[in-house]
């Protein structure tokens, strides 16, 4: 017999002979019809558990991962407001129904159209069973390993910011908290434990930081136990962060506890971890057998205290139902539910490519008109480098100003990252940014990527338009999850009614001399191009940087894109091209009213002979080969792609069609996902025969005189096209 069968005969039983388990009298703060309320969602939750299993069986349920045990979380819900935005567990459907309770909101079709993948789930459109509703405040999320808990942190420091600088697209109010629940074995992972790190970090200085934690402990993840006391033990004196403790099986218990958290970190502003007792029943999912890993003494104490046989103690001591009307209840909802049920496996399901690709690029919202900053508040902001402006400068400087005219643009604009601020940047890109516009709107932060672009992340949640820093390509490895598994995938599980925009700025890519080795030379750019809906951004000198990063800001900002905007380092600093001194790769900064739209690339020359297909150094580069192709004779024109995820194929194939031979520049690896492999298998497709690639080799990047050995050269460049054009 499956244990949810057992679970349930056990509870009927149990509640007919009034054998129910021991436990302290009810707290007060709950009045009788909100004992009875939240009960109603505890069953609710019960019931969808048990009809996902059956719908699975049947073949038209495809999740089974379910909240039997956590149905405490319902009086977590209770104790909050409907407007608090809340990062849930996936075992958290009590919370979501008790929620939508609050609103007068019948939510069990809702959840089994989910549970059945039908294209009318009113969150995800079919793509995926996530809780979620934005109705209800609950952005929806697959994580399974606390991903979520570092954005939670940057929607709760963007309350504070909101106070003082409200974005256009604000969406919480102003006395907002905002909630995070995660199970007891997702508390160690790394992940986790930055967010923790960063909320104790940040209310050690006392900024304002209102957010609550939600530590589920069920003792067990999968099949690995949390020692006895763990959670506990980490977290009662854990520095910037109050420790609440709570019998997540008493729906009284955990109300009155939970009230008091959400109100110290209402009124505090600042954070609280809620550790939850719970129990976990069925096992992790409807395949998983408790019984393989565990006793089945172990087991069925657990499902000995089942949290909705404490729940009819509770109400019975309290006067407010008894056993028999609580149990009427159980098994009107189990009906109620699995004649829902029967109606929503009939709805229709997504279909075709186009059906589930439709939510991957989320919706343009409208935006205010501007006009931009006045003269004077321009004069202010940039000082003596209005007049640097007329003469040629290098790409750092003009990213800088750039950077400065949007900030002034649009004052929803925050920047962040390690050593942006006082610093500068590593690079001094970032320089006098932080005296222009404040501490608050560009952040030094701690040193953690997964901070940083959680910070982001949940920074636009709350309407602002983030523009994170990653100091080296190599440190998003640190922290690649947070855009594919969260910020990425966001618009695609809510069926874009939630989006993260955001310009994610990356210093990259190869070729610097004094400085670099793996960490800061690399090369790789292949988890980037991999992310569904994302766009990757590379300029190849300063004033193309500009004109991009205005577009990339205008996308995020009214199309509401996730871009990764990716600095070429080696060529901050590039003054020159052929010879010292010669000032041949500086740019004027471009009027403020030139972009380079999205999917454009770049053509330099007209030969008919050669084209060369290439971004970023290989731009700079085969400028330099190009003199050596002038030298044999050879008339070329060298092609900047520009945008390299999505790649710009069609304008490529276009831009090459009358020339009779194309080598692809690509300092990426060879064989690791750079964009010569999409670029040669398009030209092949096309029919282009005549075509070859430069490439880096397959290997990291050495520090000292051998920087640039793996790496495509300018001679390599010539030499390549030459024996190309003369096949």
């Amino acid at each position: 017999m499956p244990r949810s069968l057992i679970v349930h005969e056990n509870f009927l039983s149990r509640v007919k002979a009034r054998d129910l388990p021991a436990g302290a009298p009810p707290t007060p703060g709950l009045a009788p019809h909100e004992m009875v309320a939240l009960f109603r969602s505890q069953c609710l939750s019960r019931a969808l558990d048990r009809t996902s299993r059956a719908m699975q069986k049947a073949g038209q349920g495809f999740y089974t991962i379910g909240s039997s045990g956590h149905e405490g979380m319902a009086a977590v819900a209770h104790a909050l407001r409907p407007s608090d935005m809340a990062f849930l567990h996936y075992r958290d459907a009590a919370f979501q129904i008790a929620r939508a309770a609050q609103l007068g909101q019948s939510i069990a079709r809702d959840m089994l159209l989910s549970f059945a993948s039908s294209s009318e789930d009113p969150i995800s459109g079919g793509r995926h069973k996530v809780l979620g509703s934005k109705a209800l405040a609950i952005p929806p999320q697959t994580s399974t390993i606390a991903s979520h808990l570092p954005k939670a942190v940057g929607a709760a420091y963007s309350l504070g910011l909101a106070r003082r600088r409200p974005p256009e697209h604000r969406s919480l109010p102003v006395d907002a908290l905002v909630m995070a629940s995660f199970g007891d074995a997702s508390a160690n992972h790394s992940t986790a434990q930055g967010a923790f790190n960063t909320a104790g970090w940040t209310a050690f200085q006392s900024v304002p930081l209102p957010l609550l934690f939600v530590c589920e402990d069920n003792g067990i993840g999968i099949s690995t136990k949390t020692p006895r006391g763990w959670i506990e033990a980490s977290f009662r004196a854990r520095p910037g962060l109050r420790y609440f403790r709570a019998d997540g099986l008493d729906i009284t218990e955990t109300y009155a506890v939970a009230a008091e958290a959400a109100d110290y970190v209402r009124s505090r502003r600042k954070p609280a971890f809620l550790h939850l007792r719970t129990v976990r029943l069925y096992g992790h999912a409807g395949a998983d057998l408790p019984t393989t890993y565990l006793s089945r003494e172990e087991v069925e104490a657990e499902e000995a205290n089942d949290p909705l046989l404490h729940s009819v103690r509770l109400m019975a001591d309290a006067g407010a139902l008894t056993p028999d009307e609580a149990l009427a209840i159980y098994l009107e909802t189990q009906e109620r539910v699995d004649r829902v049920a029967a109606e929503a496996v009939t709805r229709p399901r997504l279909k075709t490519a186009a059906d589930v690709m439709a939510s991957l690029i989320p919706p343009p919202r409208p935006c205010a008109p501007t006009n931009g900053p006045s003269s004077g508040a321009r004069a202010a902001a940039f000082g003596a480098d209005l007049k640097a402006m007329a003469e040629p400068q290098p790409m750092s400087r003009l990213i800088n100003w750039a950077l400065t005219d949007l900030m002034l643009a649009h004052p929803e604009i925050v920047l962040m990252g390690e050593d942006v601020g006082r610093k500068g940047g590593v690079y001094g890109v970032t320089q006098k940014l932080q005296t222009r516009f404040g501490c608050d709107r560009v952040i030094d932060t701690l040193l953690d990527e997964q901070s940083i672009l959680g910070l982001g992340i949940g920074m636009a949640h709350n309407g602002f338009l983030p523009i994170p820093e990653i100091q080296f390509l190599a440190y998003l490895h640190n922290a690649e999850d947070q855009i594919r598994g969260e910020a990425a995938t966001l618009p695609f599980f809510s069926n874009g009614q939630y989006t993260n925009p955001m310009v994610l700025r990356i210093a990259g890519l190869g070729y610097q001399k004094g400085f670099g080795g793996h960490f800061h030379n690399d090369n790789s750019i292949a988890v980037l191009r991999d992310i569904p809906g994302l766009i990757l951004a590379c300029p190849s000198d300063g004033a193309e940087a500009a004109m991009m990063l205005r577009e990339c800001v205008r996308l995020a900002r009214e199309e509401q894109r996730l871009v990764v905007f990716l600095e070429p380092i080696a060529l901050y600093p590039m003054r020159d091209l052929t010879e010292e001194k010669d000032g041949g790769w500086m740019r004027t900064y471009p009027d403020r009213s030139r972009r380079i739209p999205f999917g454009e690339i770049g053509c330099h020359g007209e030969g008919q002979d050669l084209a060369i297909v290439t971004f970023g150094n290989g731009m700079y580069l085969s400028q330099q080969a190009n003199f050596t192709l002038r030298e044999n004779g050879v008339a070329a024109r060298i092609l900047d792609l520009r945008w390299l995820a999505p790649l710009p194929l069609e304008a490529m194939l276009e831009a090459t069609r009358d020339c009779r031979a194309v080598l692809v520049v690509d300092e990426c690896r060879r064989s690791a996902g750079g964009p010569a492999e999409a670029l040669m298998t398009a030209l092949a497709e096309a029919g282009r025969t005549r075509i070859a690639r430069v490439t880096a080799e397959d290997s990291f990047i050495a520090t000292g005189p051998a920087y640039a050995a793996t790496l495509p050269s300018a001679a390599g460049i010539a030499e390549a096209a030459l024996a190309l054009v003369r096949t």
